[in-house]
């Protein structure tokens, strides 16, 4: 059993790991059955942040190997706090790009590709696997790390790139550059785009906006660097995400009981093991996203569907006057309508002891002077899909804050007086 054998590897190998389990109870013999699988720990990003920046430097109590067989460094964006490092053997490596390999292949990308990654390569795990599982499974790749936006679409269509890897801020925004360019995206040959990062290309308004401007297919992944590349949406788009069950253990958590979901179309908290991982393993990690089980893939694969991809996390899905709210609802409604721009900001505030959601927004060029009749139909959708009233502020043609990384759209300001 691969839940067993890692959760051994933890025990024997490390400090933080077997500090959690000794407290529970729990012992390697005891790992016997799935009811068992539930009893052990979840396991939080803050306790790594806890056991690392201590000897071995810098990865302390959560490394399992050896320093001097650690090959690899990357760390987390740090959007949620404290970045967390992350070390990984070269089989770690060869692991994650295995990983990887199965997302490029469900979509269709083969070794007659070119793939351009206009990623600026650093710290962050970001597009390094999908690079380095593009050249395994034989395609041609192109970085186009230091260029700024015209000149990865230049380089692009010079090189009649086949497909491209980046969030779906970055694929919108490099539409729009395009059309500076007197470009037309839909001319440059592009076949199938990867996008990871944010939730939007399962958002259907915003995966729609995408594959209109590009002409082609857009895919959805989702990994993480503590996890690896454990999602992916496959050729036949079953409306959702593929969890890669070879790999990885995937479990659907009740938000207030805890008690395990298996019936489709009920939110849960997604808790996620990683088999195979072994520098710093990943068991029963608490990811923070939520989301539904869906129904079987025409496809053909037996791997499990998530309907949607990633519904919200955990850290965005808040109550404002005193209902559930997600922030990708709201995304839905914005990038539905033709009148707005690609970027919008979401903004909750308390004023007297009353919840404010301010909704910032762009019109789009050929809309200029329609903000009352965009407003009032922005309003109705709105209060009928989150059943919440908004401010709302138009923000001059690309005057709010572009991303070529995750976007940060969302601010909820109430914690802080």
């Amino acid at each position: 059993m691969k839940f067993k054998r890692i959760f051994k590897w933890c025990y024997d190998k490390s400090k933080l790991y077997r500090g959690l389990y000794d407290a529970a109870g729990l012992k390697p013999e005891d790992i016997k059955t799935w009811d068992d699988v539930r009893k052990v720990p979840l396991l939080e990003k803050e306790h790594y942040r806890e056991a690392q920046y201590k000897e071995p430097w810098p990865y302390g109590d959560s490394l399992c190997v050896p320093p001097k067989d650690v090959t690899i460094y990357h760390q987390t964006s740090g959007t949620t706090g404290q970045p967390v490092f992350q070390p990984d053997t070269w089989q770690d490596w060869e692991w994650w790009t295995e990983c990887w390999s199965y997302i490029l292949w469900a979509q269709g990308f083969r070794n007659t590709d070119r793939v351009f990654i206009p990623f600026g390569y650093n710290v962050f795990v970001a597009y390094w696997a999908g690079h380095y599982a593009a050249e395994k499974i034989g395609c041609e790749v192109v970085s186009g790390a230091m260029l700024n936006t015209e000149e990865r679409i230049l380089k692009m269509k010079e090189l009649k790139a086949t497909a491209f890897m980046a969030t779906p801020t970055y694929v919108l925004g490099m539409a729009d550059s395009c059309k500076k360019l007197d470009i037309d995206p839909k001319e440059l040959g592009i076949k199938r785009i990867l996008c990871a990062g944010e939730p939007g290309a399962s958002v259907p308004s915003t995966k729609k906006r995408m594959e209109q401007a590009w002409g082609c297919d857009v895919y959805d992944h989702i990994g993480a660097t503590e996890i690896g590349g454990w999602g992916f949406e496959c050729s036949s788009k079953p409306g959702g995400i593929h969890v890669n069950e070879a790999m990885f253990l995937v479990e659907l958590l009740d938000l207030e009981t805890g008690e395990t979901i298996e019936e489709p179309g009920k939110l849960g908290k997604v808790v996620i093991t990683s088999f195979d991982r072994q520098a710093q393993p990943c068991v029963r990690f608490d990811s923070k996203d939520v989301a539904m089980w869906g129904e079987k893939c025409e496809c053909g694969r037996t791997f499990r569907v998530l309907k949607g991809g990633i519904q919200g996390r955990i850290d965005h899905i808040t109550k404002v006057k005193g209902v559930l709210f997600s922030p990708v609802s709201v995304e839905e409604v914005v990038r539905s309508m033709s009148q707005l721009g690609n970027e919008f900001e979401l903004i909750v505030s308390r004023e007297k002891d009353i919840d404010k959601i301010t909704l910032r927004y762009e019109l789009a060029t050929g809309y200029e002077g329609q903000e009352k009749e965009v407003e009032t139909q922005l309003a109705r959708v709105l209060r009928l899909k989150t059943n919440l009233n908004y401010v709302y502020e138009s923000c001059p043609y690309e005057s709010l804050p572009r991303y070529q990384v995750k976007a940060k759209r969302f601010k909820d300001l109430r914690n802080e007086h």
